[in-house]
């Protein structure tokens, strides 16, 4: 026995989720382009804390690897995990960017006290692009075709 077709509303509502991912799948790989571009123009600066150890700008290259890298996965496969990941990547950065602003958090074994109560364009401009990230997977994610789903 065949499984009826859903009705015309519901296939128009899969058309538009299908229509919308890939704008939201490259607003998210932007978002997290910016927030890499950002943290390697600020790595060398961020290093001076610790300049033979793991520093601010060791930490900071580190971020833009793992931006990037969540940022080829989602644009390459598109797949809900691939939201997760990039999501993840986006918050591993915007939760220390808010935490250093707001808070004094000392220096943790190697990794230095990175206190910084200003917001100067370059981080505002990456807290922003951290943020939209961060919602856009989730929508992202919403919009994704299931892999049980057939294409």
């Amino acid at each position: 026995m065949s499984t009826p077709a859903p009705p015309p509303t519901r296939r128009r509502a899969a058309r538009g989720r299908r229509a919308a991912e890939p704008l939201v799948r490259v607003l998210v790989v932007a978002a997290l382009a910016v927030d890499a571009v950002v943290h390697v123009r600020l790595a060398d600066a961020m290093q001076l804390a610790a300049p033979g150890g793991v520093g601010g700008g060791t930490l900071f290259y580190a971020q833009a690897t793992v931006a990037t890298v969540a940022a080829l996965v989602l644009l390459v496969t598109g797949h809900r995990l691939a939201y997760a990941l990039a999501g993840l990547a986006a918050l591993s950065a915007l939760m220390p960017v808010l935490l250093y602003t707001y808070v004094q958090v000392p220096a943790i074994g190697p990794i230095p006290s990175m206190y910084d109560p200003t917001w100067h364009p370059e981080k505002t401009v990456s807290a922003i692009a951290e943020a939209a990230a961060v919602v856009l997977a989730v929508v992202g994610a919403r919009l994704a075709r299931p892999r049980s789903e057939p294409r």
